[in-house]
């Protein structure tokens, strides 16, 4: 099946305008988030197949991944969000330190598979290149323009410098996705997630949620995220952020980064089992 979804990936690349893709790779789907510094090998090999076979039929990608539990965990306990308190500022420093450390270790570890399937990548830390958080931080995102046969640039949620009263804040994964998307011209938007098939109706694993097809501003969802881990706003940002880009671009998805040949069908179709989001 999946070496007939590349036979048609291939005719499309053939046959119509370049797709280039923005990805992220959720913190939920790399790691347990629940546990300090777990990496899910097994997950993120079977994205990086999938992702190597998009790249060797010539799309582009552009790659964002998450913290999880190398990054979350520790900036809970730290307050990191909220920015300086100098009631806490020594041990915040050192946490913005060992977050920035772990996040680094994170990336490699991703770098590695794709490395391993002779793929190379650029890494872009935002806290070399980044200021100031949310969906209008500063920074030119030129250096993630890429060329035939150049590396797949990465990047990642980062703890960042935000040149105000505040001294440090967390830029989320979902921010960049924001303006990788809408500014590089890309064709598809995908987030990829690990707990469920895409956007659901209600919690994963209440009895009656299930799963938006399609969602646009209007829709009605009863969505929450684990405040006791995550610190940049769960599910409920990656909506907001991708009903932002699919004003701009006309394919953004989130999918079961747990089944990534979905998105290999959706490029062979335009369609696969997830939601899509719509501008209204």
């Amino acid at each position: 099946m999946i070496s007939k979804m590349l036979e048609y990936v291939a005719l499309d690349l053939g046959s119509h305008m370049a797709i280039r893709v923005a990805i992220k790779l959720g913190g939920g789907l790399i790691t347990d988030k629940g546990k300090m510094k777990i990496f899910n090998h097994k997950a993120v090999e079977l994205v990086v197949e999938t992702l190597c076979s998009v790249s060797e039929l010539g799309a582009s990608i552009v790659l964002v991944h998450g913290a999880g539990s190398f990054g979350h965990l520790l900036a809970k306990k730290w307050g990191i969000a909220e920015g300086l308190n100098i009631h806490e500022e020594k041990g915040q420093w050192e946490a913005v330190r060992e977050i920035r450390s772990d996040m680094r270790e994170l990336n490699k570890l991703i770098m590695g598979k794709f490395s391993e399937k002779g793929l190379e990548c650029s890494c872009h830390p935002p806290s070399d290149w980044a200021k100031g958080t949310g969906a209008r931080f500063s920074g030119e995102i030129s250096i993630f323009e890429r060329g035939a046969g150049e590396p797949i640039p990465v990047t990642f949620g980062d703890v960042v410098d935000t040149g105000d009263e505040f001294e440090f804040g967390i830029l989320s994964g979902d921010d960049l996705m924001l303006r990788l998307s809408t500014e590089l011209g890309v064709t598809h938007s995908i987030f990829l997630i690990g707990d469920s098939e895409g956007v659901l109706s209600g919690p994963p694993g209440e009895k009656d949620s299930e799963l938006i097809t399609h969602l646009d501003p209007d829709t009605k969802i009863k969505g929450e995220h684990d405040s006791n881990v995550d610190v940049t706003g769960g599910i409920g940002l990656k909506i907001e952020r991708s009903l932002e880009i699919a004003r701009v671009v006309d394919e953004v998805w989130i999918i079961d980064g747990r089944k990534p040949d979905r998105v290999l069908e959706l490029l062979t179709s335009g369609e696969t089992i997830g939601t899509k989001i719509l501008s209204g």
